[in-house]
């Protein structure tokens, strides 16, 4: 039932993209920490649609308390177009075009989204592998979320080491320096 109601909401979310309908994201509505700094200029936008895989673990520092721990996410990255322009994988946090460049990175920012969404986050890029469209590349942000937050069914003793997989979408905003 879910896996339907994830591909409906995928078609209309291509069907969106391919009428037009979809405009750039601004960051006026964006909480401070998750700005990009100024001197820093749209490269692409795009959304990410896939999955995110946590795992039951036992907590660290905490003598028999469970949580769940994000693994990695798996999503297809398609531009405003609806037209897949590469995938976005992890560990480490990769951005990968479909020409072969990709860039990792690290952490700045997070600030919280609407109930029952990954938060928004800020990355600063490492120096792109490669040479194609993620050259140059200076910061990606994670905005527009929906889902992929951990599993609500407990975590305990008894399913340490069980991983689940849920759904998101959100969009990935690519940054260059401007000139």
């Amino acid at each position: 039932m879910k896996l339907l109601a994830f591909a409906a909401c995928c078609a209309a979310l291509l069907s969106a993209c391919a009428g037009g309908r979809m405009t750039s994201y601004s960051q006026a509505g964006l909480p401070d920490p998750v700005k990009v700094p100024a001197g820093h200029k749209v490269a692409m936008e795009t959304v990410g649609l896939g999955n995110i895989t946590y795992e039951c673990r036992v907590k660290s520092n905490a003598v028999g308390q469970f949580e769940w721990v994000f693994v990695g996410p798996d999503a297809r990255l398609m531009d405003r177009g609806g037209k897949l322009v590469g995938k976005y994988f992890g560990p480490p946090a990769t951005w990968e075009s479909m020409d072969g460049s990709k860039v990792t990175g690290a952490q700045v920012a997070v600030a919280p989204a609407m109930a029952g969404n990954i938060p928004y986050q800020l990355v600063k890029a490492n120096p792109a592998m490669g040479n194609g469209t993620m050259t140059g590349v200076s910061y990606i942000q994670r905005v527009g979320t929906k889902g992929g937050v951990a599993p609500a069914m407990p975590c305990s003793a008894g399913n340490v080491g069980q991983k689940e997989v849920v759904q998101y979408q959100a969009d990935y905003i690519f940054y260059s320096a401007s000139m």
